[in-house]
């Protein structure tokens, strides 16, 4: 090889070679989930990772693995595997459950699991001891706030009826921690359950004599949360729910975690992780913004006045 030829092919690697470390900087993330998630949810995860440094299509691809129903969550997780994701973040306990039995291998990042100590997700909040880890939700306490409100928007309320999905690895926890809450505040809680889309007309339905629906934090409640805000108002209902978008859909009152803040969070394990921290090692957090949006127009079609204590307090106001 002459001088020229050597020094042009050393001329060509060196220009390639960005290019190379470039490919290889670029990571996947593998996002699991029962339905379409939410907006504030990929908002929240896409503006997360932008402030770690992590932009879409530069230097890390989102997968999303979304399941028509629970039970094509291990085909959602096995297409997620097979194009080699390097973290994995499960929205919801049944996800997360899952990831954690079926792709041990990968790191996985939990947002807003139920209990996971009590779920046996993680050993412990501090250290969790395995390849999992995230935000966890605070459901106990939650719940306890949720029926003050409703105490206080109800006259004479005795009575809460408890919408959970039968079939869900959380639901037992849910109840056991709303039945603890009603509990302390004199509260009577009916358990009423549907398994999917279809039995929600029955569950509600048989709730119709209480004093308000309380809807467990559920991503098939959350997909069909227009059918269940139709159904509440049918029954003469006041729903309670944890998320914005079920009050955007026509329930009365939300209070629960910013979720857009709670997988904007869950980009920092990820951004961790993706430099080397282990899951085991990155203690579980909690939230720390909540919010409260009411439905005026659904107030008024079910005869309630909002005290303007309430009112005064709300993060949004849906007129």
């Amino acid at each position: 090889m002459d001088r020229r030829t050597f020094l042009h092919a050393l001329s060509a690697s060196l220009l390639a070679a960005p290019l190379v470390s470039q490919a290889q900087q670029v990571k996947r993330i593998g996002f699991l989930r029962v339905g379409s998630p939410p907006q504030q949810f990929t908002t929240g995860l896409r503006q997360g990772l932008r402030e770690q440094g992590l932009t879409e299509g530069q230097n890390v691809v989102i997968e999303w693995g979304l399941a028509e129903s629970e039970a094509r969550l291990p085909d959602a997780l096995a297409g997620l595997m097979r194009l080699n994701v390097d973290v994995l973040v499960a929205s919801g306990t049944s996800s997360v459950l899952l990831t954690r039995d079926a792709a041990r291998s990968i790191p996985v990042v939990f947002v807003a699991a139920v209990d996971p100590v009590a779920m046996g997700l993680v050993k412990s909040l501090a250290r969790p001891g395995g390849t999992v880890t995230g935000i966890t939700a605070v459901a106990e306490e939650l719940n306890g706030k949720r029926l003050q409100l409703l105490q206080q928007l109800i006259p004479n309320f005795s009575t809460v009826a408890f919408l959970v999905r039968a079939g869900s690895p959380a639901t037992r926890e849910h109840t056991k921690q709303a039945e603890r809450a009603a509990g302390a505040l004199g509260v009577h809680l009916q358990v009423v359950a549907a398994r999917d889309h279809s039995e929600l007309e029955k569950a509600v339905s048989a709730a119709r004599s209480a004093g308000a629906l309380l809807v467990v934090d559920d991503s098939v409640f959350t997909t069909h949360r227009a059918r269940i805000a139709e159904l509440a108002l049918k029954n003469r209902l006041p729903t309670m729910y944890g998320l914005r978008e079920m009050a955007e859909a026509g329930g009365l009152i939300t209070y629960g975690p910013d979720y857009g803040d709670l997988y904007r969070r869950a980009a920092e394990y990820v951004q961790k992780i993706l430099h080397g921290g282990k899951p085991s090692d990155l203690p579980v957090e909690q939230p720390n913004k909540f919010e409260l949006v009411i439905n005026l127009k659904t107030a008024k079609a079910l005869g309630l006045t909002i005290p303007q204590s309430i009112l005064l307090r709300a993060d949004e106001v849906i007129q």
